[in-house]
């Protein structure tokens, strides 16, 4: 990974352009007015999922570096070194001599390695096993899934271990398996081991819980802080919960990672956790993007019920809905999956909606009937009810936190209103010029017509009389050269090589289908594409024949005949365009 790579992974999109531009979520994405132009509908998209922008009133579009580079008026230097800061990201790492990407590999490769160590140890203690097997009653198929372990109490078991097979005490160290202090042995001794994944299944550090009755020590551990783990962004159990979190619509957050392993052993897969309660606007934006309908389920304890509503103005900003699960009569998922599994399945779909649940745990908090608690009910519940996007929830909202405190729904809104942070945009000053119109409604029809031949192959003859000369922009006539040469391909062209160079084009188009032409049937996907072929052509030939007719007034009469036999040339081309469709 790159530097501009790791930047685009630290950074959401949708939080940079939302500097400049004021977006609302719309489904999967954002929309906004465009900073480029005039306008009074928004036509200006953001797709947190495809980490593109496009903006339909000026046919721009790309990633979070060409727009803060238009915006700015930065070269790809300047704009790096901005986001660079933003995100926290080092540069210098990325100009020494060892590359990133190779340090990474090698910490990748050290943590797998521990990871074989550690469950062939399991294998052989007797505690461990036990606490696995007979305690939390897991089966060998969860634990094999989740590669438990067990490291040894004896001290540098490990480190020796990984120094035989070639590895530095430096890298042991960066991994997060060596302590860093100055007589460096394992980080973690007889604990059972809890292998930390990405998204990808890739082991990236430990959460370790302590099996000897030790009052003085933590019961559980977790890998510090590395190039590989933070613990603000990682998901536990994603790499086996994303099929089903798709397939559900839902995601389940609870706060252990062993409740996890207890719930996938029942088959309820779409649960994942966080490092204890600290839930992040990344996480939720991570589970966020397989599923927008987020349930959490913490320990009813008084750190599960903070984090519980901490989370839920997070929620509101990152667009997802978020739902609270009661556990009855259990303080953990794992304990409730034990009792009765029906009961925890059961427990899922009674969600209360977040709004309610904070209402509620308000309510009962404070005294709603005298002045002081009226007002600080109003103040915990108005930065939440701010944050609402649609209109008509936050209108029900106001009134029931009105009714609750028996004050009229408008004199809430009008604290509302008073009360209301005017967002601060940062000032566009974007550095191109405009195109004239012809060139834009241009650029505008190439770009509708290839994202058709892009996602509907079987309209792809519609490309017989079209070749590069007719398109405006090199990355358009790229993606039409592949598609003459590959009339039947249906896999995923951001894993073609060929098209590596214009991947970011290929996932606008793909945006510009979803929000333009994906409802439409056969019959009027097959029409709109002849429309939009038949247009682009008329442009083409327009633009050329005043180029010709340019050319004409200072050439000689051989020059003339020959530019004269150009035109016919077009108009049949414009008549072949606009006739039917042989193919329909």
């Amino acid at each position: 990974m790159d530097a501009k790579d790791e930047v685009k992974q630290r950074l959401s999109i949708e939080d940079v352009i939302g500097e400049y531009v004021q977006l609302k979520r719309a489904g999967r994405n954002f929309k906004g007015l465009s900073p480029f132009a005039n306008e009074k509908t928004p036509s200006f998209i953001v797709s947190p999922e495809k980490q593109i922008w496009h903006d339909f009133s000026t046919n721009r579009g790309g990633d979070i570096f060409s727009f803060v580079m238009q915006m700015e008026g930065l070269d790809f230097k300047g704009t790096l070194e901005m986001l660079a800061r933003k995100a926290g990201v080092e540069l210098e790492q990325y100009r020494s001599d060892t590359s990133n990407t190779q340090v990474k590999e090698r910490l990748y490769a050290a943590l797998e390695l521990a990871t074989k160590f550690y469950q062939v140890q399991f294998k052989n203690n007797k505690i461990a096993l036990d606490y696995v097997f007979r305690n939390r009653q897991f089966t060998k198929q969860v634990v094999l899934d989740f590669r438990l372990g067990y490291a040894p109490n004896t001290g540098n078991a490990l480190g020796k271990f990984l120094v035989d097979k070639g590895f530095t005490t430096k890298e042991l160290q960066q991994a997060g398996l060596l302590s860093r202090t100055s007589r460096a042995g394992d980080m973690f001794r007889n604990r059972l081991m809890v292998p930390l994944m990405d998204g990808q299944g890739r082991v990236i550090g430990f959460t370790a819980r302590l099996l000897a009755d030790d009052p003085n020590a933590p019961k559980y551990i977790n890998t510090p802080q590395t190039m590989l783990y933070d613990k603000s962004r990682h998901v536990f159990g994603l790499h086996l919960a994303k099929e089903s979190m798709r397939k559900e619509k839902f995601t389940v957050v609870v706060e252990g990672n062993l409740d996890v392993i207890a719930s996938h052993q029942v088959d309820v897969k779409n649960v994942v956790a966080t490092a204890g309660t600290a839930m992040t606007e990344q996480h939720l934006k991570t589970v966020g993007r397989f599923a927008d309908d987020v349930r959490l389920s913490f320990d009813s304890d008084s750190a599960g019920l903070a984090a519980t509503e901490r989370a839920i103005p997070i929620a509101s900003k990152v667009g997802v809905t978020l739902s609270i699960i009661t556990l009855p009569g259990a303080k953990d998922p794992d304990e409730l999956i034990k009792q009765d599994v029906g009961a925890w399945k059961k427990a899922l779909e009674k969600r209360q909606y977040a709004m309610d649940w904070l209402i509620s745990h308000y309510a009962h908090q404070l005294d709603l009937d005298s002045g002081q608690g009226k007002r600080s009910f109003s103040d915990a519940m108005l930065p939440t009810l701010r944050e609402l996007s649609d209109p008509v929830e936050q209108d029900h909202y106001l009134t029931e936190v009105a009714k609750r405190m028996q004050v009229s729904p408008a004199a809430l809104k009008d604290k509302l209103q008073t009360d209301t942070p005017q967002p601060k945009l940062k000032k566009r000053t974007p550095s191109d010029n405009m195109v004239s119109q012809q060139q834009l409604e241009h650029a505008k029809v190439q770009d509708h017509f290839m994202s058709m031949m892009l996602m509907r192959p079987h309209l792809r003859h519609m490309i017989d009389i079209v070749d590069s000369s007719m398109l405006l922009q090199e990355q358009a006539q790229q993606l039409l050269d592949f598609l003459i040469g590959h009339p039947d391909f249906e896999g995923d062209m951001r894993q073609v090589p060929v098209l590596q160079s214009i991947s970011d084009y290929v996932k606008i188009l793909s945006l510009q289908y979803e929000a333009l032409f994906s409802k439409l049937d056969e019959v009027e996907g097959r029409y709109e594409a002849r429309r939009l072929r038949a247009r682009l052509i008329e442009l083409y030939v327009k633009s050329k024949k005043a180029q010709l007719a340019q050319a004409l007034d200072s050439a000689d009469d051989e020059t003339a005949q020959k530019l004269l036999t150009r035109v016919k040339e077009l108009d049949q081309l414009l008549k072949v365009s606009q006739g039917k469709d042989t193919h329909a």
